[in-house]
């Protein structure tokens, strides 16, 4: 039979039904994975039609996934970080969604003091175990969606369950149905599906999920969990590690709708961020992440990054507010203890801070020459430099303007007495043996004795 597509107006075949293959021994493409050495990346050089929906957002895992990875955050931080999720995300809800815990009395609190601000983003859904008494325990606290764990590959399913494909399917597909008898849509996490056999359990699966969706006529969501960072987005790869696949995949082949899925990666292999840029490009709606990348192992897409992705990829911001990335930030580190990477984009102490000489130089000339953007604007991060023995007199002249907020006429250059003074300085302390930078109060002792009169003045200011 075919069938005309009226968004590419083109004639197409009926898609092809799969069918569970209940296969006796699990597939543990053990060719891909040899688990001894590197994961390898096969290719069938099939190219997957580009896809972008019309509509794409963010979603967040901070408070399931990523508070696994850290100590539990207290009920106050959970409040604090859901308001600043708010503001990231903006009236129109770039932040669509994030997900909770639901066991503890503490987790329950939480989601009452979240709900109580009256926030319509991100909106709160659910995490539970897959078994049917939990979703009483979402239909207690009001919340009209949660995330089930329904795992995909063999692994899960033969070495984790120890169950067959068949009973696997049953069993996931009961209670997706209990959820919808709760009136609750289930969001089912294919996990670990850069693994799984896409054709011979994952469609068909997606299929029989989209079947109870059209009955009960409630969404049912499926988030793709690329539970190790298996997942590659170049051309021509094949399954089940290509993200391009997987996306196409679900919503053509099982005929899930783009605003039901969901790609939630890992970055084991770095890819995290490319990754859930790629699931937007083939079909997915949503892309999930945490707030600076926290979560298993090495953490998730990081929710900044993803807004910043988005941006470059739309060319507007869609009323996401990205100066709240810095308060977040700081939040992270003095709030709740966490030592961001110094050199984490857009986040890290060093993002924007340069050390060499040669870039300060040109920093002084303009500082667009060496800063990835503007900085101040985006993010309420003034571009910087860090004083060490590669920072030249350059470094140290725009560290002094900058500091002593010298404009114009009044700055020094690198010829200002003070400028060599302070870099005899720094080069004897390097001579010495000297491993570590120059600190920021050493600095201001050097301006106490080289700039007296220029420090009056900026203390007069404040």
């Amino acid at each position: 039979m075919l069938r005309y597509n009226k968004e590419k107006r083109t004639l197409e075949q009926d898609d092809y039904k799969y069918d569970l293959q209940d296969v006796e021994t699990p597939n543990l493409y053990r060719n891909i994975f040899s688990y001894g050495d590197v994961p390898k990346v096969p290719f069938n050089h099939r190219i997957v039609p580009m896809e972008p929906p019309e509509d794409i957002w963010i979603t967040d895992t901070t408070f399931r996934d990523g508070q696994q990875s850290l100590p539990p955050f207290s009920v106050k931080q959970i409040v604090d970080l859901y308001k600043m999720l708010s503001q990231l995300s903006g009236k129109n809800g770039m932040i669509r969604q994030t997900e909770f815990f639901l066991y503890t009395k503490k987790d329950r609190e939480a989601v009452d003091k979240c709900r109580e601000l009256g926030l319509r983003y991100p909106e709160i859904t659910g995490w539970i175990r897959a078994v049917k008494e939990d979703f009483k325990l979402v239909k207690e606290m009001g919340l009209k969606e949660t995330g089930i764990l329904t795992s995909v590959s063999d692994y899960h399913i033969f070495l984790k369950l120890k169950k067959t494909r068949k009973q696997a399917l049953e069993d996931y597909l009961a209670i997706a149905k209990s959820a919808l008898e709760f009136g609750i849509s289930p969001r089912c996490h294919f996990e670990d599906i850069t693994r799984a056999d896409f054709y011979g359990f994952v469609v068909p699966f997606a299929q029989e999920l989209m079947k109870l969706a059209r009955e009960a006529k409630i969404p049912v969501k499926i988030r793709a969990c690329d539970t190790l960072g298996y997942g590659v987005t170049y051309p021509g790869a094949s399954m089940p590690r290509s993200v391009k696949g997987i996306c196409y995949g679900l919503h053509k082949h099982a005929g899930v709708p783009s605003e039901w899925l969901e790609w939630h990666g890992h970055n084991d292999f770095y890819k995290g961020v490319i990754n859930a840029a790629t699931a937007w490009f083939y079909g997915c709606c949503a892309a999930n992440g945490s707030l600076m990348g926290i979560g298993e192992r090495t953490g998730n897409s990081p929710v900044e990054a993803l807004m910043l992705e988005y941006i470059g990829i739309r060319g507007v911001d869609n009323g996401m507010d990205t100066t709240v990335i810095t308060d977040v930030a700081r939040y992270f580190e003095k709030d709740i203890g966490y030592k961001i990477p110094e050199n984490q984009p857009f986040v890290g102490a060093n993002f924007n801070v340069t050390k060499a000489g040669i870039h300060a130089d040109g920093m002084m000339k303009d500082e667009e020459i060496y800063n990835i953007f503007d900085t101040n604007k985006i993010l309420k991060r003034h571009v910087d430099v860090g004083i060490t023995d590669k920072s030249g007199v350059a470094g140290i002249a725009y560290w002094l303007n900058s500091r002593l907020e010298l404009v114009g006429d009044g700055k020094v250059d690198k010829h200002h007495h003070a400028v060599t003074f302070i870099k005899t300085w720094v080069d004897e302390q390097y001579v010495n043996g000297r491993t570590t930078g120059i600190s920021e109060q050493e600095m201001w002792q050097q301006v106490e004795q080289c700039l007296p009169e220029l420090l009056k003045e900026l203390r007069k200011k404040k």
